[in-house]
């Protein structure tokens, strides 16, 4: 007989605080928001503007940077598909336990696969979290002209294979609760449009509404 698997074994643990408790606490809802995009589309900029504006109104914000993870929580994985899978996985599930804490957290991750993105979107939604997914869009020549980390002119040159836009897909969201058009609209523009829908989510006694900024 092969051995079980081990989380046959495991029950979840349920916590008596509610999340409730915990948004009176910080003042706000807890909420996963998923800035995906190319490589130099603006994720990390925007991450960085939204979390700077929502803690001058006093809010509790957190980033999670794809490149950052990399050099920690997910430094093991390389770029295959399964590995960047596990990249996603990883970040959604840390994303998740932050925002079940009461925190704004900002995700920063190319993440190009769709299944990816739905999975977490979908353990939020089990968990009883909100989730924005973000839509950073960028035309793939835009981002390869800025190249802000010569990324592109090296995969180009063959120095780094599997790179997204390059010789991996990037599955666009079909239906994000937001996009944002970089290559149109100022960085100033994009973070005060994703500010006001965040802060609308977020704010406690209110519904949330759906927003699509395109």
């Amino acid at each position: 007989m092969p051995p079980a698997d081990s989380s046959s074994n495991l029950t979840r643990t349920k916590f008596l605080t509610a999340p409730s408790a915990r948004a009176h606490l910080t003042g706000h809802h807890g909420i996963v928001v998923w800035l995906t995009g190319f490589s130099g589309s603006g994720k990390s900029s925007i991450a960085i503007g939204l979390d700077q504006q929502l803690n001058r109104q006093g809010l509790r914000s957190f980033i999670l940077d794809g490149d950052n993870l990399r050099h920690g929580l997910c430094a093991d994985l390389k770029f295959t598909d399964a590995d960047r899978r596990e990249n996603i996985r990883r970040a959604g599930e840390v994303a998740q336990l932050m925002a079940e804490a009461g925190l704004i957290v900002i995700c920063a991750l190319i993440s190009p696969f769709a299944a990816d993105r739905h999975k977490v979107r979908e353990n939020c939604g089990s968990a009883a979290i909100r989730f924005m997914e973000v839509f950073v869009n960028a035309p793939l020549s835009v981002c390869e002209q800025r190249d802000p980390k010569q990324l592109y002119q090296r995969a180009r040159a063959g120095f780094i294979p599997g790179f997204t836009g390059i010789d991996s897909p990037y599955e666009a969201p079909a239906q994000p609760e937001a996009e944002l058009r970089t290559d149109l609209d100022t960085l100033d523009e994009c973070v005060d449009r994703l500010t006001a829908l965040v802060l609308d989510q977020v704010t406690l006694h209110q519904s949330p509404t759906h927003l699509h900024f395109s």
